[in-house]
């Protein structure tokens, strides 16, 4: 278990120290990873009913697991985790956040940067796991300029491809049609003003000497996660490999906004196995604030035990 505020060291760790909260809730967590210097900033939360989430759970089960985690059972609340890491003289953002491209919760960053003091110009790179708008959709202004100035934006190519330099095709969603077309035109308005310049790399590139990224395609045709590492210190971040720990880690159910599924599941398997083998802090990109914990599987399932492992923290 990873718990916030209290230091950690070791093979296979990140060692986190929480900033003070002067006001309400802190938006902005610090910790490190080695001799990188890590702050998860809240871009805020996005949201929708919990079926869309765990597209093939059994309603009655599904309702009492959100019970037993005191949890509405009509709305499931996903938080916006981007994080910053300050490595070799460079500021690199992993993931820009959703804006209010899905909502009116989000967009939240800015304040949160600048509470850390830093302003959107003080960013070299934003690396982005897949263009989804909760992940993207803080590169544009509202007059259409790049809201980070400086940064290089780094896209996986094969998102590129699929959702910027064609129509998707995404009836494969459970959303109404105009949620649809919204989403697929809120990724390529997010990022136009990046059309000219951005970075194209495939999954398994190292971006940064100390920022790799590993294969997790299924839920986008391209999607990335991500390995900060430094010494014998690691933090992996997972993006959308689950949406919430309770129906996508605790139990198996498949999110339905992935778009090849089994791939997807595959992806999810491989990677938070090998999380839990080698005892890996992980961060969930829409898990609870600051989206920080460990992946634990258990030896043998017993009744009443979820199969797949658990999240702790």
């Amino acid at each position: 278990m990873l718990i916030p505020g209290m230091a950690g060291s070791g093979s296979g760790t990140a060692n986190a120290q929480a900033t003070p909260a002067f006001a309400g809730n802190a938006g902005h967590y610090r910790f490190r990873v080695g001799d990188i210097s890590a702050t998860v900033l809240s871009d805020g939360v996005i949201g929708g009913p919990p079926r869309v989430y765990a597209s093939d759970a059994p309603e009655a089960e599904l309702q009492e697991v959100l019970r037993q985690a005191f949890l509405p059972a009509d709305h499931m609340t996903l938080n916006l985790n981007t994080l910053l890491i300050e490595t070799g003289g460079r500021r690199i953002l992993i993931e820009a956040g959703a804006g209010k491209t899905m909502g009116p919760n989000g967009g939240q960053i800015f304040e949160n940067l600048a509470a850390v003091g830093h302003a959107p110009a003080d960013i070299d790179a934003i690396v982005i796991s897949h263009t989804h708008p909760d992940h993207v959709g803080n590169l544009r202004t509202a007059d259409g300029g790049k809201a980070f100035p400086r940064a290089t934006v780094f896209v996986p190519k094969a998102d590129w491809d699929f959702f910027v330099r064609t129509d998707p095709d995404l009836s494969y969603m459970p959303v109404p049609e105009e949620f649809r077309l919204r989403f697929a035109a809120n990724i390529k308005n997010s990022l136009a003003p990046f059309m000219n310049d951005v970075e194209l790399y495939e999954a398994g590139a190292e971006i940064v000497p100390g920022l790799t990224t590993i294969v997790a395609s299924g839920h986008t045709p391209g999607m990335a996660t991500f390995l900060v590492h430094s010494g014998n210190d690691q933090l992996l971040l997972t993006a959308d490999l689950a949406y919430h720990p309770v129906v996508n880690v605790d139990r198996p159910w498949l999110p339905g906004p992935d778009r090849d599924k089994e791939t997807a599941l595959a992806s999810r398997r491989r990677i938070f196995d090998r999380a839990a083998a080698d005892r890996l802090p992980v961060l969930g990109f829409h898990f609870p604030f600051p989206g920080l914990g460990r992946m634990l599987k258990p030896t043998a399932v017993t009744p009443g035990f979820p199969p797949t492992g658990s999240f702790d923290d």
